[in-house]
């Protein structure tokens, strides 16, 4: 056998295995744009429950008219990296408002959030300095500090003492510079980060303080401006990244915020922004509408807020255990990895779209399903989602019959 047939062998068997363990990803194909409904390719309509669309601002009219008119008057894409020739006006003026929004002095834009935390630690941080990471980061950021020199130190999920004993053993090591890295909110557990108590760790111990508010950008905290918010340390964290891709509007583009020093080096040295092409002018055009309609009024995240209690309460009622706390993730524990995938086959069946997770996205044993709220959504599709899911889990087992 060649190197390429064994190698071609190889991939097969793997993926076999994943089939064989019940840990396959399957792709459900929707034909709609995102909403309360969505339509499958094969003509379904159901309530969807898995997008990151907090706010219902995917398919907004305004949004989707802002997007238009930039299309119009900036163009389909710039063909270029931002400091050749793919900066225009509407990049700095995002960038700006950003700033403005999350109470920072400067923004830089990226053209995935995945970038945006792939491409700050490296040239921030040295052999002299240390990271330390919350032990359920996103994927991002993990990879991202596996690109710098930094020394590396975890502290358990949301622990503080923990993390205090990080950072003594990052001073007891020497580190010239340490820089605390946190979600904001936590995607697969819906946990909100204490970054109250971490900014005064962080303050204690001379540390920076950084987060990615992915899941919390534009509905977390009384204005929506984020965890920081939340939490009370509104204008008190040195660097913060985040998507455009979710509450922002849901389509792409990332972004680092903080002071200008920092967004400046950025710019200088950060290679995911010096080698990706420029955000394009639609979306830039659909976030700035997008910042327009949260500075204007707390509408969208105060009926989010609602749905989130509401559905909290309910699900629980039903006889699911689902991961306490008030984010509009909502994890209902199943355990079983397959016994997740049968229930997600089943609720769609019975008309909604959530899909399970599972190892490696999760640790193995805590297979779930994650639903996740939003503003798009009025009390008789969550209604109906609890219906489902209560019918779904006597089926299964799940739950008791006389739930």
């Amino acid at each position: 056998m060649t190197s390429v047939a064994a190698f071609n062998q190889h991939i097969r068997s793997e993926l076999d295995g994943i089939r064989a363990a019940g840990l396959f990803k399957g792709e459900r194909i929707i034909a709609t744009p995102q909403g309360a409904l969505v339509k499958l390719a094969d003509g379904r309509e159901l309530i969807n429950l898995c997008a990151n669309n907090y706010l219902g601002l995917s398919s907004h009219p305004k949004v989707i008219e802002a997007a238009h008119e930039a299309l119009r008057t900036h163009g389909y894409g710039l063909s270029s990296v931002r400091f050749i020739c793919g900066t225009q006006d509407i990049h700095k003026e995002l960038e700006q408002r950003l700033a403005a929004f999350l109470g920072t002095e400067d923004t830089i834009l990226y053209a995935a959030a995945f970038d945006a935390n792939g491409g700050l630690f490296e040239p921030l941080l040295g052999e002299d300095d240390a990271v330390i990471s919350d032990a359920l980061n996103h994927a991002s950021i993990i990879d991202g500090i596996r690109l710098c020199k930094a020394r590396r130190f975890r502290y358990a999920h949301n622990d503080m003492a923990d993390l205090e004993a990080q950072l003594k053993a990052a001073d007891a090591a020497g580190a010239r510079f340490k820089l605390v890295f946190t979600d904001g909110a936590f995607s697969m557990d819906g946990t909100i980060a204490q970054l109250d108590k971490i900014r005064a760790l962080c303050d204690q111990y001379g540390a920076l303080l950084g987060v990615d508010e992915c899941h919390a950008t534009g509905f977390l905290g009384p204005r929506g401006r984020g965890t920081h918010e939340h939490r009370g340390v509104f204008g008190k964290i040195d660097i913060i990244t985040g998507t455009l891709g979710k509450a922002l509007g849901g389509a792409s583009g990332g972004f680092t915020t903080g002071k200008k020093e920092v967004i400046e080096l950025l710019r200088q040295r950060s290679r995911p922004y010096l080698f990706s092409n420029t955000v394009m002018p639609a979306i830039v055009g659909g976030s700035l509408a997008v910042l327009d309609l949260l500075e204007a009024s707390t509408e969208l995240r105060d009926k989010l807020a609602d749905n989130t209690a509401w559905f909290r309460q309910a699900i629980t009622a039903a006889g699911f255990e689902i991961k306490p706390g008030e984010h509009p993730i909502v994890p209902i524990m199943i355990g079983d990895a397959v016994k997740a995938q049968q229930l997600s086959q089943r609720i769609l069946e019975l008309g909604l779209y959530a899909v399970g997770f599972f190892f490696p996205v999760v640790p193995k044993g805590q297979a779930r399903i994650r639903v996740q709220m939003s503003a798009v959504h009025d009390r008789h599709h969550l209604e109906k989602a609890v219906a489902a899911f209560t019918q779904a889990g006597k089926e299964l087992g799940l739950i008791g019959a006389g739930q």
